[in-house]
C-alpha cells in the first residue's frame, strides 16, 4: 500500500525494519505523517510519544541507537514543523539565556531539571532494554543541554509533551507557545490506497 504524502508517494512498508524500532508498532499513517512532517524518513521509530491536538503525531519516541548501531541520545523528537518554527522563535527571543541564568540561580530549578535529566535518562535506557540495544553510556547528555545547560528547547518540548509535569523548561516554553495546530494540520496526509 501507497500512502499519499502531499502528492507524493512512498511505500511506508519498504525498508520499515531501518526506520521502526520493532517493526509493527508504529501505525504506517504515523510514519508517512512523520516523513512528510520532516522531509526524510524518521530513523529508529518506537512510539508515537505525543499528538498533536489536531490528531498527527508531533513527538516520535525513538530507539537509543540507530539501525547501524550509532548513538542517538534524543529520544524524544519533535516532528511537527508548525511548532518547531514556533519554538525556534522562542529561542531567538533570548529565552534560553534567561532560563540559563535562572538554572543557575534558583537551586530548586536546577533540582527539577536534573530529575527531568534522570527521568530522560532512565526512559531511554527502558527503551534500550526494551529493543535488545546496549544502552547510551550513562553521563552522556540527554536532551536540550540537561542536566547542567539549557541548549535546546525543541528537545526539551518534546520532552514535556511525551512526559508531561516532568520537564521545567519544556513546560515553560510549551506555556509561551502560540496554538500552533490552530490554523490545522502542518501536514496533510491521505491514507487511501492508491489505484495504479
Amino acid at each position: 500500500m501507497a500512502e499519499s504524502v502531499k502528492g507524493e508517494e512512498i511505500d511506508v512498508a519498504d525498508d520499515q525494519a531501518d526506520h521502526v524500532g520493532h517493526a509493527g508498532r508504529v501505525d504506517p499513517a504515523d510514519l508517512a505523517a512523520a516523513r512528510a512532517q520532516l522531509g526524510r524518513q524518521p530513523r529508529g521509530v518506537r512510539a508515537v510519544a505525543h499528538r498533536c491536538p489536531c490528531g498527527l503525531p508531533d513527538v516520535l519516541e525513538t530507539a537509543p541507537r540507530l539501525p547501524d548501531g550509532a548513538p542517538f541520545p534524543t529520544l524524544f523528537y519533535l516532528t511537527c514543523p508548525k511548532a518547531a518554527s514556533a519554538i525556534g522563535t522562542l529561542e531567538s527571543s533570548g529565552l534560553m539565556k534567561s532560563m540559563q541564568a535562572r538554572l543557575a540561580e534558583d537551586p530548586e530549578l536546577a533540582a527539577a531539571y536534573q530529575a527531568a535529566h534522570e527521568d530522560y535518562v532512565a526512559r531511554r535506557d527502558r527503551a534500550a532494554g526494551e529493543e535488545d540495544l546496549e544502552p547510551l553510556p550513562r553521563d552522556m547528555q540527554t536532551a536540550g543541554g540537561m542536566p547542567g545547560r539549557v541548549k535546546c528547547l525543541h528537545a526539551l518540548v518534546a520532552h514535556e509533551l511525551a512526559a508531561p509535569g516532568v520537564n521545567p523548561f519544556g513546560r515553560e516554553a510549551l506555556d509561551a507557545l502560540p496554538d500552533w495546530w490552530a490554523g490545522g494540520p502542518c501536514v496533510v496526509v491521505d491514507n487511501s490506497e492508491q489505484q495504479p
